[in-house]
């Protein structure tokens, strides 16, 4: 059955940062195909805000705080949902931040904590929950990689440093692990409608402008379609896709040239 390809049920998923945005996205849609989520964050006010959200879109979310460089920290949050929830089946490394400065300016500390929240902390992550998968033979990790993992932009260097960094993990993990049958894929979310990007989404902003002008779907992306991505590879359907990084991007990454009425022809 084809509905059996997408069911989740009976699988623990935790995904990290899955508090708002993108994560909440992600932990709502394999929610509602049965999986038990998991979610992390920092912020004890958003690990209590988030569960009337994922109520309201019909799924149970259990909340632990820890710090996802802190492999202390992420040794017993995880031990913490292997004796109360079960073992993590999918993993997904979601938490980041981004810090626009330009080079010259950034300092060094800035750097490497872009660095080690969305590059080595997804290797913390990840080296907790694969032996368990390994032995299993069985398991998914998706990456939440980006567009800035195949390109450069103007004042993001420590972003793109750490997720051009993950694509090439996500690669290696996948040449170590995947003879367990153990799935290790990214996703690249294009220019998502979020919380976070609304103010330059609205009022006329230029960038707003570039993102429609660029991008041949002529929107910006939804949460929930990244949320169907990780469906499919949380998913049985994708059990021979493997060292990938999946870009859910309207299409901008195949034509960066393309221009609005431009190409319409």
């Amino acid at each position: 059955m084809i509905q059996e390809l997408f069911s989740l049920n009976g699988k623990v998923a935790l995904i990290t940062g899955g508090t708002h945005g993108i994560g909440m996205a992600i932990g709502k849609t394999l929610g509602q195909a049965g999986a038990k989520i998991c979610v992390n964050d920092i912020s004890d006010e958003k690990l209590e805000e988030c569960k009337a959200e994922y109520a309201k879109a019909g799924v149970d979310v259990y909340t632990l705080k820890f710090d996802v460089t802190n492999e202390e920290a992420v040794d017993k949050g995880i031990s913490q949902i292997e004796e109360e929830v079960g073992d993590v089946d999918i993993l997904i490394n979601n938490a980041g931040i981004i810090k626009r400065i330009p080079i010259l300016d950034m300092p060094v500390a800035d750097y490497k904590q872009v660095i080690d929240i969305d590059l080595v902390a997804p290797l913390i992550l990840a080296k907790r929950v694969a032996p368990k998968m390994i032995e299993k033979r069985a398991g998914k990790i998706i990456n939440m990689c980006s567009m800035m993992s195949v390109y450069g932009r103007n004042s993001v260097s420590a972003y793109a440093s750490a997720k051009g960094g993950l694509k090439l993990l996500t690669a290696n993990m996948c040449c170590e692990w995947a003879k367990y049958n153990v799935q290790i894929n990214g996703i690249g979310p294009g220019y998502i409608a979020t919380a976070q990007t609304a103010p330059i989404r609205e009022g006329g902003h230029p960038f707003n402008d570039l993102v429609m002008m660029r991008t041949p779907a002529n929107r910006w992306g939804e949460p929930e379609d990244i949320g169907n991505a990780a469906l499919f590879l949380a998913s049985k359907a994708a059990d021979f896709v493997n060292g990938q990084v999946l870009y859910v991007d309207g299409g901008i990454l195949a034509n960066f040239g393309y221009v609005k009425g431009e190409n319409d022809i």
